[in-house]
């Protein structure tokens, strides 16, 4: 059954999201953009659709997940203790926007104290235990974006906490130091909308 899910996820996944930065910032009214990879990856600014926020979504509910990290250490949901905020930034290694917003999230950290702001990735098309050229090929991609967040890989735990429910990437959840889900973005961002975005759900805690 999960083998099957993870089918059906890949497929769902197969399109990244992409809009020009004209949806509206943490209502629900914002659009979710979805397009054909192959379609968006050349030649387009990489802008930010947001959609509508978690707490409509998925109301009262935690996300509680164990996994690990390209380096294999563990990282479980215990994480959102760290700090006030958690970005977690949904991605897969064939979408282009994905790419292209990369080494601005990888810049949003060091911009915040450890305590307010964390940023932590899933490859939603790498299973957990795969090694060999795809490993290699995420390794890369991640390398040359400079995102040294950590990046978690997937499995069982990771997909029924936060990816059920994801039919395109890039998509990037805010969660409090409960792991309660705040507001749900489907597409890319610019720093700056990301920093507008951050610095008004930290006013809100």
């Amino acid at each position: 059954m999960f083998l099957l899910s993870i089918l059906l996820l890949v497929v769902l996944l197969s399109g990244c999201a992409d809009k020009d930065q004209s949806g509206t910032s943490g209502t629900a009214e914002g659009e979710a953009a979805q397009g054909d990879a192959a379609h968006k990856g050349e030649g387009e600014d990489v802008q930010g659709a947001v959609s509508g926020t978690g707490e409509e979504e998925n109301p009262g509910a935690s996300v509680v997940f164990e996994g690990k990290d390209m380096e294999g250490n563990v990282i479980s949901s215990d994480i959102f203790a760290q700090s006030r905020l958690t970005m977690i930034n949904v991605w897969a290694t064939y979408c282009n926007p994905c790419l292209r917003e990369m080494p601005e999230l990888a810049q949003l950290p060091d911009e915040y104290d450890a305590a307010d702001f964390q940023l932590i990735g899933i490859i939603s098309d790498l299973m957990e235990g795969t090694d060999g050229n795809q490993m290699e090929e995420a390794e890369a991609l991640i390398e040359q974006t400079g995102a040294d967040y950590p990046h978690l890989l997937l499995n069982l735990s990771v997909y029924e906490a936060l990816l059920t429910d994801v039919t395109a990437v890039p998509t990037t959840f805010f969660l409090d130091g409960e792991g309660n889900v705040l507001d749900t973005v489907v597409g890319a961002m610019d720093k700056e909308s990301w920093k507008e975005k951050i610095d008004g759900l930290l006013e809100e805690l």
